[in-house]
């Protein structure tokens, strides 16, 4: 299985790398799109740090395989909107809604641009396993779109001028590297 893993995040490294070669030198890339899977035991303590509760909407940006948002419907009752540019990942995603039987009514699968979700300001709670370029693009829109209260869990990047209410660090097996999980609530917005 994890030859498996790392042959599919090779296979998906090397198909970015040509994809922007194959655009010119004009063609500058904004973020790296790679696709790791998150531990389902990594899914249950940031649904866990965030203290999901049945009437929350979480946003999963880079939804990936829809693990999360389809676990906190299926454990929590709460709705879900997982959002990933990667057409591949959608269909992973309405696999694992099967999977774990939630229906549309709790789980909404998008196709589109983490970075432009235009209805963000709903979400109660944001789920985050993104490259640190991303998570610097996607700040200013944490600190002036987001409600207050509103509860964001990173898994190893955090956000670079946002300090965290929470750092949680544990391993998941053996031998392997630790995981951080980063949590912040919204405080208040700022008006410009």
């Amino acid at each position: 299985m994890k030859h498996l893993l790392r042959t599919a995040l090779l296979a998906t490294l090397v198909g970015v790398s040509l994809w922007t070669v194959s655009q010119g030198q004009e063609t500058k890339v904004a973020c790296r799109i790679i696709y790791v899977p998150t531990e389902q035991v990594v899914v249950e303590k940031m649904l866990e740090m965030a203290k999901i509760k049945k009437d929350d909407i979480v946003f999963d940006l880079g939804c990936g395989d829809g693990r999360i948002v389809c676990t906190a419907a299926k454990k929590y009752g709460c709705k879900g909107v997982g959002v990933d540019i990667d057409p591949a990942r959608i269909k992973d995603s309405l696999e694992t809604m099967r999977k774990f039987e939630v229906t549309k009514e709790l789980v909404d699968i998008r196709q589109g641009d983490a970075l432009k979700v235009k209805d963000l300001e709903k979400a109660s709670v944001i789920m985050l396993y993104m490259l640190p370029e991303f998570m610097e693009k996607l700040e200013p829109q944490m600190k002036g779109r987001l409600k207050p209260g509103t509860r964001i869990v990173a898994h190893d990047y955090p956000f670079p001028n946002m300090e965290p209410d929470q750092v949680v660090e544990f391993q998941v097996m053996e031998g392997a590297r630790p995981k951080f999980l980063y949590m912040w609530t919204v405080r208040g917005q700022k008006k410009q």
